[in-house]
């Protein structure tokens, strides 16, 4: 499998999300998802690419029984030291062999992940397989030609994961499988170089409205029979 990239980067990862932008961007992507998906009590969902489990936690407090996967053995330490509940498991697994029967999840999720998918076809076959017919598989990802990939994309994040990322827009998660595809959404418009005082959901709409790309994308298909 060669060097995982955030074995290298998994100290510091959950911090962020303690600060005010990064609260204020964890709520906007996650109310994304979550319109996206519309999680309910007893489904099973497949988390790719989970890390530290900040969204498997969100969709388990909703009553969801969540299967996290990551890549990274490090990242996933961080996110069993924060959960003991039975209503999320989390293995050591690759997005391009998922160890699990065809049609096992109501459901499958992917957040800030296939940036470092570089074969995402061949992980997205694989995402579809698990999933039951009729299911819903959404795919949130740093959104390429946005300002926030243009700042991961810039030198300030040299010798970091971000260095690695393959960004994608949400027309090349799309093209993964028109046939299924069901609705494409944004957010994030307020650029990462904004002072913290600007995050806000007034200031996100205003930025909205001025036609700007938004700096993430969730795009939603579902499993046809």
């Amino acid at each position: 499998m060669g060097k995982i990239i955030f074995d290298e980067f998994y100290e510091g990862y959950d911090e962020w999300y303690t600060t005010k932008i990064g609260k204020f961007v964890d709520q906007i992507e996650t109310d994304l998802l979550f319109n996206c998906l519309n999680p309910k009590p007893g489904m099973k969902i497949l988390d790719i690419g989970c890390g530290t489990g900040n969204i498997s936690y969100k969709l388990a407090n909703l009553g969801c029984k969540v299967v996290g996967i990551d890549i990274s053995k490090k990242m996933l330490d961080k996110a069993k030291s924060k959960y003991k509940g039975e209503s999320v498991e989390f293995y050591n697994m690759s997005s391009y062999n998922i160890d699990f029967s065809d049609i096992y999840f109501d459901a499958a999720i992917s957040m800030t992940a296939f940036e470092f998918i570089y074969e995402p076809r061949k992980a997205y076959n694989e995402i579809k397989r698990v999933t039951k017919n009729n299911g819903a598989i959404v795919i949130g990802t740093i959104q390429k030609g946005g300002e926030w990939e243009k700042f991961y994309s810039s030198n300030v994040f040299n010798e970091t994961a971000y260095e690695k990322a393959r960004f994608k827009t949400g027309e090349d998660i799309k093209r993964l499988d028109k046939n299924s595809f069901v609705k494409k959404e944004e957010c994030l418009y307020i650029s990462p170089t904004a002072r913290e005082d600007e995050f806000n959901f007034k200031n996100e709409l205003i930025e909205k409205e001025k036609g700007k790309i938004g700096g993430f994308v969730c795009v939603k298909f579902k499993k046809k029979n």
